[in-house]
């Protein structure tokens, strides 16, 4: 039997804000991390190259669709091989993830498709001080990606980039409902799989702090009349369009401040 094993995928596009400390967050925890950048217009790709020029782990590869992260996962379905989607707007705690890791190498999480952490979407974040507030998760939703790629045959070939596939094929005794949704359990003390979610932050040094919730991928992908009208309207205003789904999503419950220095350490 092969050796488990842990790989990163971070899709990117404009994200040379959080880039470099989102890698070197989970450099350890991943045996390899894969960068697919998309049509960056900023120093993502530069940082990307740096990153591969210090680590052997890291790869780095220019797509021009986001599918092709998807296409890049493949050769791992049906092996024991879990898969860490980070984005650029994610930092984990490395101390936590040391922990996760063992828990994962030692196969307790093994019966699961899907593991869902604990997280602070960020509103506020002072590197410096090392505090951060946001919104917890729960009550928000999480959004870590960890999946258990010995649980699948094959993924989604039109998936419209990684890990989101809507029509994975499954081994015997899994599916897409195995999700371990850790975060409603424990509290963020008590959570060793945690994250710095910078989603209302800016992500690139080409957004200003107004325009700091900017839209994902799925939103983006949406061409209907309202969803013209609103990036018009914002256009108009000298900025990006707003994610009405963060909003909605990950402004939930208290706003709450904590110690940040787990996640810069």
């Amino acid at each position: 039997m092969p050796e488990p094993q842990i790989i990163g995928i971070m899709l990117v596009h404009n994200e040379d804000r959080f880039l470099r400390r989102a890698a070197a967050n989970v450099l350890d925890f991943c045996d390899r991390i894969l960068i697919a950048e998309h049509h960056s217009t900023d120093e993502t790709w530069e940082i990307a190259q740096d990153l591969v020029r210090q680590s052997p782990k890291v790869e780095a590869h220019r797509i021009q669709d986001a599918r092709e992260s998807n296409e890049m996962l493949q050769p791992f379905a049906g092996t024991p091989t879990w898969v860490l989607g980070v984005d650029g707007d994610e930092l984990y705690d490395v101390a936590g993830l040391r922990k996760t890791r063992d828990e994962l190498m030692r196969g307790i999480w093994d019966r699961w498709w899907v593991i869902f952490g604990n997280v602070l979407n960020c509103a506020e974040l002072d590197e410096t001080a090392k505090r951060a507030s946001g919104w917890m998760a729960p009550p928000c939703r999480s959004m870590t990606k960890l999946y258990n790629f010995a649980a699948v045959e094959r993924l989604d070939p039109d998936a419209k980039q990684r890990l989101m596939g809507r029509n994975d094929v499954f081994r015997d005794g899994y599916h897409a409902g195995l999700r371990n949704e850790i975060y409603k359990s424990l509290s963020w003390d008590e959570a060793s799989f945690r994250c710095l979610h910078t989603c209302f932050l800016p992500r690139s040094s080409s957004q200003t702090a107004s325009h700091a919730g900017r839209e994902n991928l799925t939103e983006l992908g949406k061409h209907s009349p309202l969803a013209w009208l609103r990036r018009g309207w914002a256009r108009l205003q000298g900025r990006g369009a707003e994610s009405q789904y963060k909003n909605e999503k990950y402004r939930r419950g208290p706003l709450v401040t904590i110690d940040a220095s787990p996640f810069f350490p």
